[in-house]
């Protein structure tokens, strides 16, 4: 078999998260009842004129800003023409030659390393309605809420080289449109869904082949199945002589597999015009420069932070750095500078999860604060406390604003780090377990633990357990 190389670009449309609709005053909500936020705007009516939503200019503007896009402050909006069930009007207003925000890159982090993706546009457009298939009547029914919900649509150059290139380009859009605070990203309501264009090259090979297109795919996992599916498909043809077919498939999760829908459709056969209902878009530069300068530090960026500049691992870098809350309290956290980045990123990654998926609170919503925290990891690397101390103090800190350094006074739970008074109690601990010093020398290792466990237990769990466990160590291999 020869040696191919996978090629793949992404469409994700993202709905973005405005009060109204992009064209009318209709609210912008899922899970209403049928057909109940409507109106002669979105439902199409012959007659009606459509107005545009500012605030998706300003959500998308910001978005190109994210993706290091040039901004086409004048630009127009396009007739996508197109007959579906769900979408009344027959034809869809988008963007076609000049779109909102031009050509751009997004650095995505894939196994350590980073990766320049090209982002080929970002334009608005409005959604389609949704055909409701269920049992209980024949046929399907048409609910025209989502008619007119406001999108953006993100395309991405065929940069992409595998499936986990693919999962963490998707996952860092996500989490910088969460950042932006324009989308909610709830991918079971389908607000962000994608478009995964696949085709297939001989490595080396200066042509790219021809693609086929899945529509529609709802989730990250479902987007790389679909992209080694259709990777694996297409090499099955060509190495068998046959040809690739430029066509619209549609990904079939729970089969595991994509089946053809129709041939893929060219940009000339939607028949694009200017919108004549619209005007032209004009945005003041002042009004893009403010845009821009509102833009908070994203995600990939403390990434890489993260990564680079803290020691931490890729996993865990990505876990607090997609996360609002997390992110805030961490970098509150290392600009104290009291104690170690990765002793932080351990504490909010266990028992402060542990805590918020518990109780449902965000960090915001609890007692704790930067301060606290660090100081109560401060005291665990100067072994002041144990871990399990710690725990025991950080239930109380989570809960009331107290000082950790308080609580560990006022419940006696300092260790002990005397060096004379540990080397006589492990002595005697020694003294009391013959048999278990006579197991050590003779190559039981695991008895070291024992008598350890011992001494903590002598001192009613007060002692130091590092330096326990190295005089106890020195102990019995000068013994």
């Amino acid at each position: 078999m020869k040696d191919y190389e996978i090629v793949v670009g992404l469409e994700v449309h993202a709905e973005l998260n405005t009060k109204s609709k992009i064209y009318c005053n209709c609210r912008n909500a899922f899970g209403l009842e049928v057909n109940s936020q409507v109106c002669p705007v979105c439902m199409g009516m012959p007659g009606t004129l459509p107005t545009l939503n500012e605030k998706v200019v300003e959500y998308a503007i910001k978005m190109g800003h994210a993706m290091h896009c040039q901004i086409n402050g004048v630009c127009k909006q396009d007739r996508k023409n197109y007959f579906y069930p769900d979408l009344p009007k027959a034809y869809q207003i988008s963007q076609a030659e000049v779109p909102l925000c031009g050509k751009g890159y997004l650095d995505v982090m894939v196994d350590g390393e980073m990766k320049r993706i090209g982002v080929t546009r970002i334009h608005i457009e409005e959604d389609a309605g949704k055909l409701l298939h269920d049992e209980a009547f024949a046929g399907s029914l048409v609910d025209l809420n989502r008619c007119g919900v406001p999108l953006i649509e993100i395309v991405s150059e065929p940069d992409i080289r595998s499936s986990a290139e693919a999962k963490a380009y998707l996952e860092t859009i996500k989490s910088i449109l969460q950042y932006l605070n324009i989308s909610d990203c709830k991918m079971q309501e389908g607000s962000i869904r994608c478009d995964v264009n696949v085709s297939v090259r001989e490595k080396g090979a200066a042509e790219f082949g021809t693609r086929c297109e899945m529509k529609n795919v709802n989730s990250f996992s479902a987007a790389v199945r679909g992209i080694e599916y259709e990777a694996k498909r297409q090499i099955e043809i060509l190495e068998a002589g046959g040809t690739i077919a430029q066509e619209t498939r549609r990904w079939d999760d729970a089969k595991g597999m994509s089946i053809v829908m129709r041939s893929k459709e060219d940009a000339q056969d939607y028949r694009y015009f200017p919108e004549p209902d619209l005007l032209t878009i004009v945005v003041p530069e002042e009004k893009i420069q403010a845009l821009k300068e509102s833009i908070p530090e994203l995600p990939n960026v403390k990434l890489q932070r993260y990564v680079f500049d803290f020691g931490l691992s890729q996993t865990d870098a990505t876990l607090i750095a997609e996360d609002v809350s997390r992110s805030t309290l961490f970098d509150a956290c290392v600009a104290i500078g009291t104690c170690k980045p990765k002793s932080i990123s351990n504490w909010i990654l266990s028992d402060i999860a542990k805590y918020t998926n518990g109780t449902g609170k965000r960090i915001e919503e609890t007692a704790l604060t930067p301060e606290h925290l660090t100081a109560l990891v401060e005291q665990v690397e100067k072994g002041v406390i144990s871990n399990a101390s710690a725990k025991k103090v950080f239930a109380v800190i989570v809960e009331e604003n107290k000082d950790p350094v308080a609580v560990i006074e006022e419940k006696g739970m300092k260790q002990n780090s005397d060096t004379g008074f540990l080397e006589q109690l492990a002595k005697d601990v020694l003294a009391q377990n013959e048999k278990s010093v006579n197991d050590y020398k003779n190559g039981k290792t695991n008895a070291l633990g024992y008598l350890v466990g011992q001494c903590m237990k002598a001192s009613k769990g007060k002692a130091n357990p590092g330096i326990v466990k190295e005089i106890v160590t020195r102990m019995l291999n000068e013994g």
